[in-house]
């Protein structure tokens, strides 16, 4: 797993903060593979971006948190976000067994509870995504900020990796 930072920055009872990279979703069939194969070659544009909140206290899971698309695999919604226009979007709350391996960098510590302060970001957070305006890298850097302070920490990690485009 790689680290934005080469000394973490872990204050005292703060949860850990990591942002993670997966494959954009898309439907079944050619289009899928355009981002499978996106994400492969690490086009940085092609990544859908989520953070997740490693809990201090075992035997606790972490938690990934991400904002998409209600329906990120229907036709009609792709064509919508292909043409700029809005679509409905849904904030995600999931335990995941362990950290990624790949694509999952360390980004920071919270000051406070950072599972209830990420509740009341998704509270405040508007639904109708845009890619390009209202999107999972605006939610992930918003989301990082108000648990960490770290601002834009997307262009952070796409200058430390050197990923393309």
């Amino acid at each position: 797993m790689a680290s934005l930072l080469t000394k973490p920055r872990i204050s005292r009872g703060g949860e850990q903060v990591y942002v993670a990279a997966v494959p954009l979703r898309a439907a079944k069939g050619p289009a899928q593979l355009l981002m499978s194969a996106a994400y492969s070659l690490s086009l940085w544009d092609f990544h859908h971006f989520m953070v997740i909140i490693k809990p201090n206290s075992p035997p606790s899971q972490p938690l990934v948190y991400d904002f998409q698309p209600k329906d990120p695999e229907n036709i009609y919604a792709a064509l919508a976000v292909l043409s700029g226009r809005f679509v409905p979007g849904v904030v995600l709350v999931r335990k995941l067994s362990k950290l990624p391996k790949r694509k999952c960098w360390f980004v920071g510590s919270s000051k406070v509870n950072a599972t209830d302060i990420a509740s009341e970001f998704n509270n405040n957070w508007e639904t109708n995504l845009r890619v390009g305006h209202h999107d999972c890298r605006d939610y992930t850097n918003g989301l990082v900020e108000y648990l960490t302070g770290e601002k834009n920490v997307l262009e952070s990690l796409r200058r430390c990796n050197g990923s393309q485009n």
